[in-house]
């Protein structure tokens, strides 16, 4: 059995919040020629870029919208209009309370947005948006399930096992990273992937916001795809994620099988630092069908999709 997904990665430079027609261009560019309904991903903040001279429009209470809003009916709309999956990065979003976060929308060749994640763990204090507070994955159609995560969400272990908990496959980093901790970013990349079994995309900005490298890491802790330097650079792969199942049944190099570790009679895990435990019972690896891991709707992880208020 294979479930292939195209991956479509871009490293791109950050344009300004209104240039969506450039943004359309560019993803013809970027999937000309490429196997039918790719996954295409962009930066973090990659519409956050300034829009005129005026530093006062260009602060994030300025640039964000409502979703449902114009921009987000213009995302809608090319990604039907190719027929692609599109993660256009991550925007700045006005809540229904005045609030502005930093969202990343997901939307499908149907031309509908099938997932809002809001990053839980904005860099403080140089981000003042308001932190998320759901974790998200989403469905693709008959292939599997994909979580969300922004830039600094990666560098705690609590955001990928929680996605892995809820399903995922793979996990899409949305990244602006212009500092020397873009080394410290991949080897993050590289252990989540390992210590979760699944995909993971570190999709970094390109010069001169950001320092690039961006990369692809299989359900083995294996770079696939890297991006060397910080340039205008497309990576392109068609994963399996059956490759997720595989590892997770016979294990990392075929030794280590984490999703496998409890037997029925092991007590659960007290977890202290969160009040919480490891439950044996909800504990697995299972990555397709429904329900999605955990037998019961009150272990059931919810799968959210764009529910904001």
């Amino acid at each position: 059995m294979s479930r292939p997904l195209p991956l479509v990665l871009a490293q791109a430079p950050r344009r300004a919040a209104n240039d969506l027609d450039g943004l359309a261009a560019d993803v013809r560019r970027r999937t000309t020629g490429l196997p039918a309904q790719p996954l295409v991903v962009y930066p973090e903040l990659h519409l956050g870029g300034p829009i005129g001279t005026d530093a006062r429009a260009s602060t994030p209470e300025a640039l964000a919208e409502p979703l449902g809003g114009p921009r987000d009916r213009a995302l809608a709309e090319l990604a039907g209009d190719l027929g692609i999956w599109l993660a256009p990065g991550s925007v700045y979003e006005r809540s229904t309370d005045g609030r502005v976060h930093n969202t990343a929308p997901v939307y499908s060749p149907r031309g509908q947005r099938v997932a809002a994640y809001r990053k839980i763990f904005p860099w403080r204090p140089y981000e003042t948006v308001t932190p998320g507070a759901e974790f998200t994955v989403f469905e693709l159609d008959g292939i599997g399930r994909v979580g969300l995560s922004i830039c600094y969400d990666a560098w705690f272990p609590e955001t990928t096992r929680h996605l892995a908990w809820m399903g995922a496959e793979l996990v899409l980093n949305f990244v602006q990273t212009s500092g020397s901790d873009r080394s410290q970013e991949c080897v993050l990349a590289r252990a989540n992937a390992i210590v979760n079994q699944l995909f993971v995309a570190s999709v970094n900005c390109a010069a001169p916001v950001g320092t690039g490298r961006s990369l692809l890491v299989d359900p083995q802790g294996t770079v696939r795809a890297e991006a060397p330097a910080d340039s205008d650079t497309t990576l392109t792969d068609v994963i399996d994620l059956d490759e997720v199942t595989n590892v997770r049944r016979h294990g990392t190099a075929a030794l280590n099988r984490p999703w496998q570790q409890f037997r029925p009679d092991d007590a659960p895990l007290a977890l202290p630092l969160y009040q919480g435990r490891i439950d044996p019972a909800t504990w697995t690896g299972r990555t397709t069908g429904a329900p999605c891991l955990g037998e019961s709707d009150e272990v059931r992880p919810t799968l959210v999709e764009a529910r904001m208020p």
